[in-house]
């Protein structure tokens, strides 16, 4: 068996395992090292697999996302999620479907604290879902919005899986953190276009709730301080080179820890609960990591990826036809995988074939980002979906129905990326250059 076909047939296995609920990191893992000891020696094999997890697990680069994801953790066991709510309320509560703009808004800013999508979905749907009812929103509009704000998550700062797919492709952290300011933006600002368009279509949905007075804005103004001094604090030191991505995460975290701490809103129990998630969850992502490098040497090895890579380029097609075929296989794939793994698994696969054809790395890296935000609210594998509904009890269908206008928005940001992609580097160019 030669090696490309070698290549091939590991694909197929590796989608065999998925179907069969087969833990994704020990998955790849597993086939890397069957297929490198094919082609190479089961020797090699052997020393491949121990020296690439015992690299990953022990790699300071790799400390970043403990750190990050303790930060969000602390962020989500505390009440910075109701607060910013409550205070982002004061200002647009009144404007037609307010509660609902007012979710966009406190969400976007508890993002920039907790790099957690689910999280975020989570803390919403029990804190915005609930004062929407109280004012007769339709539940198509509640459950969809709070379903499709968490997925500001994956491209506001300090976003995990921006941090992985920065380390993936040997990106700097600080790069693609900017990058994903602009276009989580103007996702935002169409989410809340959205909104206003649904409500003045059909005020039912929708009705109005009194203006705060100024006094009580006013009083609500320190909630958007702090929060916006702490991310400032974050990605001003690593633009300005005072302190690493892991140095940012471990500011980021003791700011959030004395923040909640100083209101009281902590607890030694909430605290353990945010290091048992953290720990959790870091183990998770960083055995993904290594089971995708073990992968990604025997597909070397096998030069698959320069073959897709040689295929793609060799395609009838225009450059931007081709990107939009790899983006449908990203969206099929997270369709039965979940996306973050199926991101660490496609791509070392397909990042060399977008090199060749000329795409910006920090560009395809928001592209795939926006395209995982679309793959955690549509079926099957619809992550933030299914967190609204366990917290509501909404029907599903409801709340798909409900997100529909927000994936329309999703797309229409990825469209403004095809024709203008300097909305992606744009930012990090401007600061990090």
């Amino acid at each position: 068996m030669s090696e490309i076909t070698a290549g091939i047939l590991a694909c197929f296995i590796m989608l065999l395992i998925f179907l069969t609920g087969f833990e994704l990191a020990f998955g790849m893992a597993l086939v890397g090292f069957v297929g490198f000891a094919y082609l190479v020696s089961f020797s090699a094999a052997s020393n491949l697999l121990v020296k690439d997890f015992f690299d990953t697990f022990t790699s300071y680069g790799y400390s970043v996302i403990p750190m990050f994801v303790l930060m969000g953790q602390i962020a989500a066991q505390s009440d910075i999620a109701r607060r910013l709510y409550m205070a982002t309320h004061k200002f647009v509560g009144h404007i037609p479907g307010g509660l609902a703009m007012t979710t966009v808004g406190g969400a976007a800013m508890f993002k920039s604290v907790c790099g957690s999508t689910l999280a975020t979905a989570a803390a919403f749907a029990g804190i915005a879902i609930p004062e929407m009812d109280r004012y007769g929103y339709d539940k198509r509009l509640s459950t969809g919005v709070v379903a499709s704000v968490g997925t500001l998550g994956v491209l506001i700062p300090p976003s995990i899986v921006l941090i992985i797919y920065a380390i993936i492709v040997e990106e700097s952290v600080g790069n693609m953190f900017l990058a994903g300011i602009v276009p989580a933006i103007i996702i935002a600002a169409l989410f809340l276009v959205v909104i206003y368009g649904w409500v003045k279509i059909n005020p039912a949905i929708a009705p109005g709730a009194e203006p705060a007075p100024w006094s009580e804005r006013l009083r609500a103004l320190p909630e958007f301080i702090a929060v916006a001094v702490i991310f400032l604090i974050i990605i001003g030191g690593m633009m300005g080179g005072i302190f690493s991505p892991t140095e940012a995460g471990s500011i980021g975290t003791l700011a959030i820890l004395i923040l909640a701490a100083g209101r009281k809103e902590l607890t030694f129990k909430k605290v353990v609960a945010a290091v048992i998630e953290s720990l959790k969850t870091s183990c998770m992502v960083i055995t993904l990591i290594a089971g995708s490098i073990v992968l990604g040497h025997f597909l070397a090895v096998s030069e698959i990826t320069f073959k897709a890579a040689d295929w793609a380029i060799g395609l009838p097609f225009h450059p931007y036809v081709v990107m939009i075929i790899i983006i449908i296989i990203y969206l099929i794939g997270g369709s039965f995988i979940d996306d973050l793994a199926f991101l660490i698994l496609a791509t070392p696969i397909f990042y060399p074939a977008v090199i060749k054809l000329g795409f910006d790395p920090i560009w395809f890296g928001i592209v795939l980002l926006i395209t995982i935000m679309i793959g955690v609210i549509i079926p099957p594998v619809a992550m933030c979906v299914f967190v609204v509904k366990g917290i509501t009890g909404v029907p599903i269908g409801i709340i798909y129905r409900g997100a529909l206008p927000f994936i329309l928005s999703l797309v229409a940001c990825l469209v403004l990326l095809f024709i203008f992609p300097s909305l992606a580097y744009w930012l990090p160019n401007l600061l990090m250059k």
